[in-house]
């Protein structure tokens, strides 16, 4: 334990080499460097950015076009079934009505006969009663 102890304390008696400030010289800490090396970072950077983000823009553009050209098409399609379907319905309602006047026309030709039927026999069982 004393060896880490005094590993510790000879740490705060090292010599100092320099004491802390600022570095003033334009050329040691080289501030021209790194402008101009940053400024050509932002300046190329800056059109790599904007060329991604054009070529994200018209993708999203193509894939956006495509999903509308499909879209309208599916309404195409449903706009001709909803076209077809009213068409069908019609056809279906016309020939359903034209059956039940077909239906009513036999009720009507069957009460004619059964009415007829019944006066012809009201005659015979009158004739028939005179004649006795």
């Amino acid at each position: 334990m004393k060896n880490v102890t005094d590993c510790f304390v000879s740490l705060g008696h090292w010599p100092s080499v320099g004491s802390f400030g600022f570095n003033t010289d334009i050329l040691a800490t080289n501030p021209i460097n790194l402008s101009v090396v940053l400024g050509v970072l932002i300046f190329f950077g800056k059109g790599v950015c904007e060329e991604e983000l054009r070529e994200g823009a018209i993708e999203q553009m193509e894939k956006a076009s495509a999903r509308l050209r499909k879209v309208e098409m599916e309404a195409d399609q449903f706009r001709v079934n909803g076209y077809s379907e009213i068409e069908r319905e019609k056809s279906n309602l016309i020939n359903s009505t034209y059956n039940n006047l077909v239906q009513l026309e036999n009720y009507k030709n069957e009460t004619i006969q059964f009415e007829q039927q019944k006066a012809i026999n009201q005659v015979r069982q009158q004739v028939f009663q005179q004649a006795l």
